[in-house]
C-alpha cells in the first residue's frame, strides 16, 4: 500500500493551513485548501500563499490532479483558480455545495445566470466517493454540520483532511451557526471521524493556538477522542448541542466572510471585470446571517 506525503504550508494572515498530499516525488498530488491572499481594506489580491504551494509542487516535480476544497470557506478565499491555471489539476468539492449556492444566492441577490448546479466546479463528489491521488486510493467522506457540504478526505485509511469538521483538540470543533449548519449533524460528523481506526492522523484547516502554544495541524484519531474539548468521548451529542448554540451566539462574523462565500461558492473564480475593466463584489448591508 503507498504512503501518502503530506506537505505542510501555513498562512498566517488567515490561520490557514494548505496541504499538498503525494506519493513520491514526480507523482501526482492533491492541493487541500489553497488561500489566495487578500486585502479587506484595499480590495487586492495577491498570490503570496498560493506560489509558495507552487514552488513546492515544481521543485518535487508533482503533477497536480486535483485541488479540493473541503468546504466554501467563509474565513479565506480559495486559490484554486490560479492554481489551475498555473499547475492544472480539477477543483472538486462535494456535491452538496449545490445546497450552500442556494442559500447564498439569495444572501447576495445573484443574478439569475447564477448556476445551482455547481458547474462552477470541475467535480462535485457524491457522499463517500473512492477516487484516486496517483495511486493513492482516497474516500470523499461527507461531514456536514459546519456547513451542509462539508468534506473530509481519507488517503490510504491513515490520513484525513477534515477542513472545519474538528480543530486541534485544545480548540474543539467549527460553529455552526451559518446558514445550513447544524450542530447535532456536526456531532455525529465528528464522530464517524472519531471511528476511524486510533492511529489515523486528522489534518486539521485553521489552527487559532492559545497563548504559549505554535499553530498545529495534525492529532491522531485518539488524541481527539480522549481531549478534545468539544467531542471527546463521554460528551453527548445533547451536551454538545447545548455548548455549540451557547458558544455560536457569542460570535461575531469572520471578518473575511462576505467576499470569502461569494467567490467560494463560484470555486474561488473572480466575477467578470465590468466596462471598466475592474471586477466588483456585493456586501448586503443591513442583513442578519
Amino acid at each position: 500500500m503507498p504512503t501518502p506525503q503530506v506537505e505542510v504550508i501555513f498562512d498566517q494572515g488567515t490561520s490557514t493551513f494548505t496541504y499538498v498530499v503525494y506519493e513520491a516525488a514526480g507523482s501526482e498530488c492533491a492541493i487541500v485548501d489553497s488561500v489566495l491572499d487578500y486585502d479587506p481594506v484595499a480590495g487586492h489580491t495577491s498570490t503570496a500563499a498560493a506560489d509558495r504551494v507552487i514552488a513546492f509542487v515544481r521543485a518535487k516535480n508533482l503533477k497536480v490532479q486535483w485541488l479540493l476544497e473541503t468546504h466554501a470557506h467563509a474565513d479565506h478565499i480559495s486559490a484554486a483558480p490560479y492554481l489551475r491555471r498555473q499547475l492544472g489539476g480539477a477543483i472538486a468539492i462535494g456535491d452538496q455545495i449545490r445546497v450552500v449556492q442556494g442559500v447564498f444566492k439569495k444572501v447576495f441577490n445573484l443574478e439569475s445566470e447564477f448556476l445551482l448546479d455547481g458547474a462552477q466546479f470541475d467535480h462535485l463528489f457524491a457522499a463517500d466517493e473512492i477516487f484516486y491521488i496517483g495511486k493513492l486510493r482516497a474516500q470523499a467522506l461527507h461531514v456536514p454540520g459546519h456547513t451542509p457540504a462539508d468534506m473530509a478526505y481519507l488517503v490510504e485509511q491513515e490520513t484525513a483532511f477534515v477542513g472545519d469538521t474538528l480543530f486541534m483538540p485544545d480548540l474543539g470543533s467549527a460553529r455552526c451557526d451559518f446558514p445550513g449548519g447544524s450542530a447535532s449533524s456536526l456531532y455525529r460528523s465528528v464522530r464517524r471521524l472519531l471511528a476511524l481506526p486510533p492511529a489515523t492522523q486528522l489534518f486539521v484547516c485553521h489552527d487559532y493556538p492559545p497563548p504559549g502554544r505554535e499553530p498545529a495541524h495534525v492529532a491522531t484519531v485518539a488524541e481527539q477522542c480522549a481531549k478534545n474539548i468539544h467531542v471527546r468521548d463521554g460528551i453527548s451529542e445533547s451536551e454538545f448541542i447545548a455548548m455549540r448554540t451557547r458558544r455560536d451566539a457569542s460570535l461575531g462574523l469572520p471578518t473575511l466572510m462576505l467576499p470569502s462565500i461569494q467567490l467560494n461558492i463560484c470555486a474561488g473564480v473572480l466575477p467578470a471585470p465590468e466596462k471598466n475593466g475592474v471586477s466588483y463584489l456585493k456586501i448586503p448591508l443591513n442583513l442578519t446571517l
